[in-house]
């Protein structure tokens, strides 16, 4: 295994939605990923992402890239590229990188999961969010450990877009 294999440090796992946005991270180790909170969209949501990245003290936030089951990308993909070149900005200073991973699938699997553990969809909409950044943060952790680099593809802050929210 190569040195990054053992990068030790919470990451944050981040599933971005047009109305609500799960946050999930993992242990020290790296080994384990656990719903956090649902946090609103819109005006405020970086604020707090970078809030729960510092409570957290995060090496780093994960988010998901929504992809088409071909691995296309849309106005979705669009849109989170933009969100996380702004969250990128906000968490330089910091130190702290953000990545994108492929979240294929993940609000599904979540939903799924859930409703096999009886959650029923209307009342469980904001923790489908949460499973969905589990599910998206869990995969990304797996895939470090199996290919010993970090996961995803890393996101150059976007500067000019740091001011605005998403």
């Amino acid at each position: 295994m190569t040195d990054g294999a053992f990068r030790r440090g919470r990451r944050i796992g981040v599933d971005v939605g047009d109305a609500r946005i799960g946050v999930a991270s993992s242990d020290p180790d790296g080994m384990l990923a656990t719903p956090v909170e649902t946090v609103p969209a819109g005006p405020g949501s970086q604020a707090r992402l970078v809030a729960l990245a510092e409570e957290y003290q995060a090496v780093e936030v994960v988010l998901g890239l929504p992809r088409s089951l071909n691995g296309g990308e849309g106005p979705a993909a669009a849109k989170v590229r933009r969100y996380a070149g702004e969250l990128a900005a906000r968490l330089a200073p910091a130190g702290v990188p953000v990545r994108l991973v492929d979240e294929r699938m993940s609000t599904v699997t979540a939903a799924q999961g859930l409703r096999a553990s009886g959650v029923k969809s209307k009342k469980g909409r904001s923790v489908i969010d949460q499973a969905a950044a589990v599910v998206i943060l869990q995969s990304a952790l797996e895939g470090e450990k199996t290919s010993g680099r970090p996961p995803g593809q890393l996101v150059e802050p976007d500067e000019t877009a740091a001011p605005s929210e998403g």
